[in-house]
C-alpha cells in the first residue's frame, strides 16, 4: 500500500490539501470521491507509509508541533482547521507528510489518538496516551498545552546538558591530537640525533621513543582494536541482562551515578505530573512513566511500585521500598498524597531534580575543562623534558 499526496476541491469549494493511503492511484481518486474531494492534483510520496511510521521527528521539533497544535486549538479552530493550517506552517516536506497523513485519517472518522497510533516513530506511546486523555476529558486544548510544556522543559533540559559537555570534549579531541602530533612528528625529528650521540639516554626519553614508534608503528592497529572493542561492547549491551547489570554499575557510581539518578528521577516525576494533571489514572501513568525512563533499575522498579500501589500501597512508600530514589522525591510524593497535591508535589519535585542535575553538570563541566588543560600541560611538560633531557647532558658534556 502507498501513500499519494493529494490536491482538492471540497463540496463547499475550498481547496484540500493532504495524504490517503491506497493500493493504486484509481483506489485513491475513487477514495477521495467518496469523501466529497474533486482531485485536482495526485501524486504518490516518495516513501512508503511503513517506513515513515518509524521516523523519529525529534523531541525539539515535536514540542514545537505540539505547542503550535494546542495555540491552535486553544484558538477556536477545529482540529481539522488546525491540521490544515499546521501543515502549511510546517517547513520539512516529512512533516507536512505526516500531518497530512493525520488529517486524512482524521477525516476517515477516527480519533486524533487513533491517528497517532498509525505512526509510532513520531509519537511515543507517552504522547498518544496524554493525547488520549485529553480527548477522555474534552480539554484537548489544555492538555496539549501541558504536554508541549513537558516536551519544551525536556527539550531544554536535554540542550542544557549537551552543551555543558560541549567544551570539555573539544579540549579533550584537541589535546589528544597535539599529542598524537608530537609524538608521530617532533618525537620521531629528535631521534636522530639522539641515535648519533652515542651516550646512554635517560629513562624517561627511552620511554617516550618507545611510545612514539608504538604510535607510529601500532597506532593504526590500535585504533581499528579499540573501534572494534567499542562495536563489541555495544552489541553486548544489546543483551538484557549485560545491559541491566551495567546500568546498575552506572548508578553506583561515585560521580556519574548521580548523574543517572538525577536525570532519570527528573524524567520519571515530570513524566508523572503530566500524566496525572491529564486526568490518566495513577497506576495507568505509571506503567506509562517507567518506559520514559533510560535506566533499567529504575525502570524496574517504578514497575514494581505500580504492583504495590495496585495492592493498596501508597506511591511514596512503593517507591521507598526500591532504595534507589532520591529521598527528597520521596518526601515531596509523600506530603503531594497527605495534602491531596500529588500533581503539584510531582512538578515541584521534577523541577528540583533537573535544577540539581544542572548544577552538578554545570559544577563538573567548570572543573573537567581546568583539569583537561592541566592534564594536557603535564603530558606536553613530560615530553618536551624527555626530548631536551640528552641535549643538556650534551651539553655537560661538550664543556
Amino acid at each position: 500500500m502507498s501513500t499519494f499526496r493529494y490536491r482538492a476541491v471540497g463540496a463547499d469549494g475550498k481547496e484540500v490539501r493532504g495524504a490517503v493511503e491506497a493500493d493504486g492511484a484509481r483506489q485513491a481518486r475513487l477514495s477521495l470521491r467518496e469523501r466529497g474531494l474533486w482531485v485536482s492534483e495526485l501524486v504518490e510520496g516518495s516513501t512508503s507509509a511503513k517506513a515513515r511510521r518509524h521516523r523519529s521527528l525529534g523531541t525539539a521539533r515535536l514540542a514545537l508541533l505540539t505547542r503550535q497544535l494546542s495555540t491552535l486549538l486553544d484558538a477556536g479552530l477545529t482540529l481539522d482547521e488546525a491540521l490544515v493550517v499546521l501543515g502549511e506552517q510546517s517547513e520539512g516536506e516529512r512533516e507536512k507528510e505526516l500531518v497530512a497523513a493525520i488529517r486524512s485519517e482524521i477525516l476517515a472518522g477516527v480519533s486524533l489518538s487513533q491517528a497517532l497510533a498509525s505512526h509510532p516513530g513520531a509519537f511515543p506511546e507517552l504522547y498518544r496516551t496524554i493525547v488520549a486523555a485529553g480527548e477522555e476529558s474534552g480539554k484537548a486544548a489544555a492538555v496539549m498545552q501541558r504536554l508541549a510544556d513537558y516536551l519544551e522543559s525536556r527539550a531544554a533540559l536535554a540542550s542544557k546538558v549537551m552543551l555543558a559537555f560541549i567544551y570539555p570534549l573539544v579540549v579533550m579531541v584537541v589535546s589528544v591530537l597535539v599529542i598524537v602530533g608530537l609524538l608521530t612528528w617532533v618525537v620521531p625529528q629528535m631521534v636522530t640525533v639522539f641515535q648519533s650521540a652515542k651516550q646512554t639516554l635517560p629513562f624517561l626519553t627511552r620511554a617516550l621513543l618507545w611510545t612514539s614508534a608504538v604510535v607510529r608503528d601500532w597506532g593504526l592497529v590500535l585504533l581499528i582494536a579499540l573501534a572494534g572493542a567499542g562495536f563489541a561492547a555495544w552489541r553486548a549491551l544489546q543483551q538484557p541482562a549485560i545491559r541491566r547489570a551495567f546500568h546498575r554499575w552506572k548508578l553506583r557510581l561515585p560521580l556519574f551515578g548521580r548523574f543517572e539518578r538525577a536525570g532519570n528521577t527528573a524524567r520519571l516525576a515530570s513524566t508523572l505530573a503530566i500524566l496525572v494533571s491529564s486526568g490518566v489514572p495513577l497506576l495507568r501513568a505509571m506503567n506509562a512513566a517507567a518506559g520514559v525512563l533510560a535506566n533499567l533499575p529504575l525502570r524496574d522498579a517504578v514497575l514494581t511500585a505500580a504492583a504495590q500501589v495496585r495492592e493498596g500501597m501508597t506511591l511514596s512508600r512503593a517507591l521507598a521500598e526500591s532504595r534507589l530514589f532520591p529521598p527528597v522525591l520521596i518526601h515531596l510524593i509523600g506530603s503531594g498524597e497527605a495534602t491531596g497535591r500529588l500533581e503539584h508535589m510531582l512538578d515541584k519535585a521534577a523541577q528540583q531534580q533537573s535544577q540539581e542535575l544542572e548544577n552538578r553538570v554545570a559544577t563538573f563541566t567548570s572543573l573537567l575543562g581546568p583539569i583537561m588543560v592541566l592534564i594536557m600541560g603535564g603530558v606536553v611538560l613530560l615530553i618536551v623534558l624527555a626530548i631536551l633531557m640528552p641535549v643538556f647532558e650534551m651539553n655537560q658534556l661538550i664543556k
